[in-house]
């Protein structure tokens, strides 16, 4: 989507200039003259339906003038309200539309709130006066808002609006909001970004409105489904501005966008356009930001159109299926770009080594296409980037000075999946965002802005220690620095990267303990394959974010931490479960696999293959959401819990090499999703339970438990069958022997209490003479009740 902040239409601006000339003439200095009454009952009104929960509207009160309340302008001379403006006051509840009927208002901005309730009155549409509202903002920030309106009926007054932006609130109700929008005969800029808005309603009336004073027009994410029309690019001449990314329009491009010939902005990105980009784009002499963006366009056309467009500064035309040659010639009369997006295409590269660009750029990808082995002389020229993607170009060869010198003052920096070989250890990177993961960097780590947030550094060839400036890294957000050859202690530094939710260490050989101090926001917690020792903290296991925690391959010993095991994404799966795109190493179903996706629904506990010992607290079975457990090659003891049926989520369960003993639980038969288990090399005993899904398994599951019988091991003998019949008969017997025991003692205990009421009203005479003369009492009141409720009822 187009950013309309920083490419305004010349027309927007000057509308925005006109606010600015009402805000002056509105000011807050009324000494002279105050509110007007009817403008001040009206704010009132509108401020009932309103949740201030921040009191940034505190000051709208009857006992102060409302030329004085917050976000409220009056008109000097007048006392009438011109301005209201509330962007971003965090405010919620009820948008009363009673607000359009202050007669003087020519600014309301009500955006970046988070309003749920639209009210419009039915007075709203007896309004006799003219309107003077031009400029209109309700956009919302929040995807998840529940804002809606079922019309636009309430645009037919405002005739005079310039200025329309609804983003966020769904419209998907209106199926006239063209029709609707096209009785504002003044209106220059139009968003509906976001809007759910559909499919037109195609009837001939549609061709012959009249959006001739259009100059923006934002319509992107929705989801309108159409074939680009030609009368839609025939309903205003005078567009600078158009925005349909999102919409999920289709079909080719048509020439009929040459009647925009004042296009500065068009964005039709994410689409799915088709077909080759017609010829005479290239006519379009203002274009400034062109985004073509994931489409399904093709034909080797584009780099002659691209070449003729002079003005560009954005260009973005990734994710297609262009082809064709990319050379100098191509960007040579383009001076003014500053944003080049050119990632998966197929073009030939053909650039002279010598080549300087006539442009300075912010912004370059070119990420998954054939760059190397050279690393591309001319970008060492651009003194001004800002963001760098080559991931995936394959370049293997660098100029030195010119690379470390580049490299080290880019902010987002990502030279993924290359073969650069290179040390930069005596580096000071700039980087807010950096990745130079899967290359051949080799000596030690360099050092990192204090202000980066994701550094991914893994399979490389860095050496030596983490550094010590690394502590400094508040804003620290990611970090993988997985298979390379670090050592040393390397969580010291883990207490002050408080903000830290992505950490991998794995595939190292770093030495030391977990800390007891860590970052409360962790999500993944990724130590495998390193040189580890010690307890495993308690601290650990109340990480209230934490689904994904890899110890595995350590020297870790001791018991398991006894505390209440607070993993809270492990127990329970929120609606808005948090994801991440993520890259490491997964082992699960005695297999690894490497993870480059979003794999944030699989919860996961890794404890294999350290010198853990004790029993398995019964609370880790309690963690239902687990989906892959591996407690292998440890000292566990004791046995399995019933309440591991309980965990129904299980795919992957790896007891094996352990000292469990005890029966296998039947409740495990419960385990609908378990893929892979490996149980063996324990003392279970007594016979598998029976069950699908665990005679699915073959006998590799169960051996090196001796006293293990049951499909899929041997037949049980008629001895082991009968173990677990005779052990059940004894619980039963003793169950019984409880039963019997607790009637006898209910029954001894009655006749003694019986006995000793009765007893004592027998031996002692004063207990006996007050009881008869209770009872005696309750029946002579019993007796009067009832005669006056009967002679009561014969009256009657």
């Amino acid at each position: 989507m187009a950013i309309l902040t920083t490419q305004m239409p010349l027309l927007f601006l000057l509308l925005l200039s006109l606010t600015t000339f009402h805000k002056i003439m509105s000011s807050k200095d009324h000494s002279l003259v105050q509110c007007n009454e009817k403008d001040q009952e009206t704010l009132l009104i509108f401020k009932k339906g309103i949740n201030d929960s921040y009191g940034h509207i505190s000051t709208w009160s009857a006992e102060k003038d409302c030329c004085a309340w917050e976000g409220v302008h009056c008109n000097n001379i007048t006392g009438r309200v011109t301005i209201l403006d509330l962007y971003d006051q965090r405010l919620k509840g009820e948008i009363n539309f009673s607000i359009l009927e202050l007669e003087f208002l020519s600014y309301l901005d009500l955006s970046w709130n988070d309003f749920d309730v639209i009210n419009i009155p039915a007075t709203l549409h007896n309004i006799t006066h003219a309107s003077n509202l031009l400029y209109l903002d309700l956009s919302l920030i929040d995807d998840a808002s529940t804002l809606h309106m079922d019309n636009l009926d309430w645009l037919y007054p405002l005739s005079s609006l310039k200025y329309l932006n609804l983003t966020g609130i769904d419209l998907h109700r209106e199926t006239n909001w063209l029709q609707a929008v096209a009785t504002l005969r003044s209106l220059l800029a139009l968003q509906l970004s976001q809007c759910n808005v559909t499919n037109f309603i195609i009837n001939p009336s549609v061709e012959y409105l009249n959006l001739s004073s259009l100059v923006t027009l934002d319509l992107s994410f929705n989801n309108i489904t159409f074939q680009s029309p030609n009368w839609f690019f025939n309903l205003t001449k005078d567009l600078t501005y158009l925005d349909l990314s999102r919409t999920n329009i289709h079909g080719e491009i048509l020439s009929s966008l040459l009647n925009l010939k004042k296009l500065r902005i068009l964005d039709l990105s994410l689409n799915r356009l088709q077909g080759f980009v017609p010829d005479e784009i290239s006519q379009l002499a203002n274009i400034h930001h062109l985004d073509l963006f994931g489409n399904r366009l093709s034909g080797s056309n584009i780099p002659s159109i691209v070449a003729n467009l002079s003005s560009l500064e954005h260009l973005n035309i990734g994710y297609n299926n262009f082809s064709g040659k990319i050379s100098e010639i191509t960007f040579s009369k383009l001076s003014n770009l500053e944003y080049i997006d050119l990632r998966s295409l197929n073009f030939v590269f053909q650039f002279d080594l010598n080549w300087v660009p006539p442009f300075q750029l912010q912004h370059l990808s070119l990420s998954n296409t054939n760059q190397g082995p050279n690393f591309p002389s001319w970008i060492y020229t651009q003194k001004s980037l800002q963001y760098l993607d080559l991931s995936s170009s394959g370049i293997s060869l660098v100029d030195r000075n010119n690379f470390l010198s580049l490299i080290e003052r880019i902010p987002y920096l990502s030279l993924s999946n290359n073969s650069i070989t290179e040390d930069i250890s005596n580096l000071t990177l700039k980087c807010d965002s950096l990745y130079l993961d899967h290359n051949n960097f080799t000596g030690g780590l360099p050092n990192i802005s204090p202000m980066v947030i994701v550094v991914d550094l893994s399979y490389n060839s860095f050496s030596g220690s983490i550094p010590h400036s690394w502590k400094n890294l508040k804003y620290l957000d990611y970090i993988n620095l997985w298979n390379n050859k670090l050592s040393g202690e390397a969580l010291g530094h883990l207490s002050n990267w408080t903000r830290l939710d992505y950490l991998n260490l794995g595939e190292n050989e770093f030495s030391g303990t977990i800390p007891i101090k860590l970052s409360q926001n962790l999500n993944y917690f990724i130590l495998r394959s390193n040189q580890f020792e010690g307890t495993i903290p308690p601290q650990l296991f109340n990480l209230p974010y934490l689904f994904h925690l890899d110890l595995s391959h350590n020297k870790l010993s001791g018991p398991m931490p006894e505390c209440a095991y607070n993993l809270t994404l492990m127990v329970t799966l929120p609606m808005n479960s948090h994801s991440y795109f993520v890259s490491f190493e997964w082992f699960t179903k005695g297999q690894d696999y490497y993870v480059d996706d979003d794999y944030s629904n699989k919860r996961t506990i890794d404890l294999s293959r350290n010198n853990l010992s004790g029993e398995v607290p019964s609370e880790l079975y309690h963690l239902v959401q687990v989906q892959t457990l591996n407690l292998s090659h440890n000292n566990f003891i004791g046995t399995i819990p019933k309440v591991i049926g309980g965990m129904k989520n299980m795919e992957s369960l790896d007891l094996s090499n352990n000292k469990f003993c005890g029966e296998i639980p039947q409740s495990m038969s419960l385990l609908n999703f378990l893929g892979y288990l490996n149980l063996s090399y324990n003392n279970f005993d007594g016979k598998i339970p029976i069950g699908t899904q665990l005679q699915s398994f073959n006998a590799s599951s169960y051996i090196g438990n001796p006293k293990l019988c049951g499909a899929p091991l041997k037949n049980c003998t008629t001895k082991e069958g009968n173990q677990k019949t005779t052990k059940t008969s004894q619980e039963n017997e003793d169950d019984d022997s409880i039963r019997e025991s607790m009637f006898l003692g209910m029954g001894v205990g009655f006749a003694a209490g019986f006995w000793g009421i009765c007893g004592s009203l027998f031996l002692i005479r004063k207990w006996r003479h007050a009881y008869f003369r209770f009872v005696d009492g309750v029946r002579d009141k019993f007796y009067v009740t009832l005669m006056v409720k009967l002679n009561s009822f014969r009256r009657n």
